[in-house]
């Protein structure tokens, strides 16, 4: 049952605003499902998280993990899902009225895979197909399976990413199944040695072309031994720069030797492996996709977290996709980019989620030798708008790889979740109040502008886009009060 946890909220945390722990087993950690998942039912009222579990998932040896349904509107009642050892890849069905998930009993090489369904009142667990055989038309097994599925908005289709090594061979493929949860077969659409962190997100976009698009990660740089386990990872690479090796502890990285800017671009595919396009993002020598992204709600936007060397900021970037231009990023042709942290003063970005409507948006941030914050804010028009921010509240006490914050919200935006520790074992919470702060873009600006009045604020200018809205930067004088700044072309 939920218990109130006041003493998380602080006196700049915006009126209204209430915390509540959600889990609370005083010797097994509890977390949400990573943000990208689709773990909510539409109406916002249920949802899945887990027990025995990190920020990044579970041991899939664990006999304590279980898949929980948490009932909001029965005071955040825990049932459990699943019981089965190696449950993993969570997604509830659009219609909210099932829950899809894998039993791993893979290995490299070998095992089988086993996607199941289950009513979200823990009824009528049927199984839908075992992978227990090479995917059809290939030679590779799939294992070392992930803890994130998607589903497709029209819950007919289901993608997962894995490991495609045989343990032998060297250099490693990695790719991508999308399961016909109709028909109860699969395809693998994708693969190749660059696909090991594929992070897939279906379209949310109801619109029958639309619903087939896929938003996935390509890593380059990142070296596997056969067995699939990581021996380089350029990819999430930070240089030896100290503020960097701190961050890179934080994010769970290994500091690179250089920072080349060029590791990660991010893609938009179809789900018969077709259409292959780009997000004009990162690699162009300076700034480098973190490997955080995700949809704009419905819409065909779709939001990056970034790293830049020049000037040293982790900022927040809307793109349509284009085509594909030989991994070029940020330097694709046509590629349009709208800054949304154009007017944040030193943006530290990097786990983010959005409502289902695209409006509004909330992110953890993490300035190096500063408690990680969460913050919420507006969305105006895609492509054009600034985002608007407020700091909701200020963790308590460092923040681990195994216990990041990963923000995300309910389809309706009223409600904001969020991992903490600060118990002395990690737990997973909710804010509640979310509705009571302005979703109107406007009334958004003038609320964040009265609370920023009397706070000093150090411009920082984000890489300049393809095309946007030339904004209003933020400036502090020698009062250390908030004018705004001149537009300029």
């Amino acid at each position: 049952m939920m218990q109130p946890t006041p003493h998380l909220l602080d006196k700049r945390s915006p009126k209204g605003m209430e915390i509540y722990q959600l889990t609370g087993e005083p010797t097994i950690p509890s977390a949400h499902v990573y943000m990208e998942a689709q773990i909510f039912t539409p109406d916002s009222k249920r949802f899945v998280l887990h027990r025995s579990a990190h920020a990044h998932g579970s041991d899939p040896h664990d006999p304590e993990h279980r898949y929980l349904l948490c009932d909001l509107e029965n005071n955040g009642r825990l049932t459990p899902l699943t019981e089965e050892t190696g449950a993993t890849a969570p997604s509830v069905t659009p219609d909210g009225k099932h829950l899809y998930y894998f039993a791993n009993e893979t290995e490299v090489g070998g095992g089988r895979l086993i996607l199941k369904r289950v009513n979200l009142d823990g009824t009528d667990r049927q199984t839908i197909l075992a992978v227990d055989a090479p995917l059809p038309g290939t030679r590779f097994r799939p294992s070392r399976i992930p803890p994130l599925s998607t589903i497709s908005s029209d819950g007919k289709r289901l993608a997962l990413p894995a490991f495609l090594g045989d343990g032998r061979t060297e250099d490693p493929p990695w790719g991508l199944m999308v399961f016909d949860l109709e028909k109860a077969r699969v395809a693998l659409i994708l693969h190749g040695t660059t696909w090991g962190n594929l992070h897939p997100q279906y379209s949310r976009s109801h619109d029958p072309e639309r619903a087939h698009d896929l938003l996935i990660q390509e890593d380059h740089g990142n070296r596997y031994a056969p067995d699939g386990q990581v021996l380089q990872r350029h990819a999430a690479a930070i240089d030896q720069d100290p503020r960097r090796c701190e961050e890179a502890d934080v994010l769970g990285l290994a500091p690179a030797q250089s920072y080349s800017g060029l590791a990660a671009d991010i893609h938009v595919i179809r789900d018969d492996g077709t259409n292959l396009r780009t997000m004009p993002w990162g690699r162009d020598g300076n700034e480098k996709c973190q490997g955080h992204q995700c949809w704009r709600g419905r819409n065909e936007w779709a939001i990056t977290s970034t790293m830049t060397h020049r000037p040293n900021s982790y900022s927040l970037i809307e793109s349509l996709a284009v085509p594909v231009a030989g991994h070029a990023g940020a330097r694709a042709p046509g590629g349009i980019r709208n800054v949304l942290s154009r007017e944040i003063c030193q943006p530290w970005f990097y786990h983010f989620a959005t409502d289902i409507e695209g409006h509004r948006f909330i992110s953890d941030a993490m300035p190096p030798g500063q408690p990680a914050e969460i913050h919420f804010g507006a969305l105006g028009e895609p492509g054009r708008d600034p985002l608007r921010l407020r700091r909701v509240l200020t963790a308590r006490g460092p923040v681990r790889k195994e216990t990041q914050m990963h923000p995300f919200l309910s389809p309706d935006g009223k409600l904001g979740f969020f991992n903490s520790d600060e118990s002395g074992i990690l737990q997973a919470y909710l804010i509640k109040g979310l509705d009571a702060l302005p979703l109107n873009h406007d009334a958004f600006v003038r609320v964040v502008r009265q609370a920023l009045r009397s706070a000093p604020v150090v411009e920082v200018l984000a890489a300049k886009p393809n095309r946007y809205v030339i904004p209003t930067f933020l400036r502090s004088n020698r009062n250390g009060r908030v004018t705004p700044k001149k537009s300029r072309n």
